[in-house]
């Protein structure tokens, strides 16, 4: 919205003093010449920003100019500070509004406190991009747009149609009653109920979204975290779910946990390679997975996965092997 947007510029202009109109629109995300509009509306409405000439110009306010927002004191800002430190913004979308919801804390805090806030919160890492063995962890990429379309019904209590490819099918079109959003591990999902049937969806799956107009199917009230264990509950206890111990390489851990459905428990191991407790659909989509890792993988237990893929291995190479 414009509204939410001229207070970020107002409050980045207070906070970092002279910046380019080009600086702004990055931190913006918008473009150069709607950052020259909003200024000229600041200006008409009685903002005192005004722009300074020559090679190190910019837009400034006039010294002393405050906004009127609530105070927090130290501890609140310095706890809201190092919760936007972390990631998970980034998995519902919400990272350009996190960032807007920071300046304003900055600056609602009284001018003591703004500083030392700003630098005990630099002494925070929440989830950084790797772990102590320099392992990336990935965050799952949702396109925005179909993000937007999710967190509005969500929000709404509307009907989705979303277009999911779960895994090892094509994608298709399905309507869901949505119930909430749910991130673990930088992996965010999707509760809902399908003709009444409770479903989780995984949102990097979802490839386009709609929020339809007609009212979802959900109780007013929730308990997400209760939906949630009781879901995981089900998951690990049902069907033909097959649990394997794999050795990995470090390059390719990532991919095997995006081939499985679940991962339970993970060591280091003595030779640098994890040892992870991983959860397939079935014996058939486990010996698939490790397939395609080849070599870079190696399933411990069970012996029965062991065995099969023995065998495959061995009908390949006599397959190939000297006429």
């Amino acid at each position: 919205m414009r509204a939410d947007r001229l207070v970020s510029l107002v409050l980045l202009l207070r906070q970092r003093g002279r910046l380019t109109a080009d600086t702004l629109a990055r931190e913006l995300e918008v473009s150069t010449r709607t950052v020259l509009r909003d200024i000229e509306a600041l200006s008409a409405a009685g903002v005192p920003v005004y722009a300074e000439r020559g090679r190190h110009g910019g837009f400034v306010l006039s010294p002393g100019f405050r906004t009127e927002l609530t105070g927090l004191n130290h501890d609140e800002a310095l706890a809201l500070l190092t919760a936007g430190s972390g990631r998970g913004e980034l998995v519902f979308g919400l990272g350009s509004a996190l960032a807007s919801a920071m300046r304003k804390v900055v600056d609602a805090l009284p001018e003591g406190h703004r500083a030392s806030a700003s630098d005990a919160a630099q002494r925070f890492l929440v989830d950084p991009e790797t772990d102590l063995l320099s392992r990336r962890l990935v965050t799952d990429e949702v396109p925005g747009a179909a993000m937007i379309e999710v967190r509005r019904a969500v929000l709404a209590g509307h009907k989705l149609r979303i277009h999911y490819a779960a895994t090892g099918q094509s994608a298709r079109w399905r309507t869901v009653d949505p119930i909430g959003l749910v991130t673990v591990r930088d992996k965010a999902y999707l509760l809902a109920t399908r003709s009444g049937a409770d479903r989780t969806y995984r949102l990097s799956r979802v490839l386009a979204a709609e929020e339809l107009p007609e009212a979802a199917q959900r109780p007013n009230r929730v308990d997400l975290d209760r939906i949630w264990r009781e879901r995981s509950t089900r998951f690990l206890s049902g069907g033909d779910h097959i649990t394997v111990l794999v050795r990995v390489n470090p390059a390719r851990r990532e991919e095997l946990l995006d081939m499985a459905l679940a991962d339970r428990a993970e060591e280091p191991g003595a030779d640098g390679r994890p040892r992870l407790e991983v959860i397939f659909q079935d014996a058939r989509h486990a010996e698939w997975a490790l397939w395609q890792l080849g070599t870079d993988a190696e399933a411990l237990a069970p012996q029965s996965l062991r065995t099969s893929l023995r065998e495959r291995a061995a009908a390949i190479a006599a397959r190939y092997g000297d006429p």
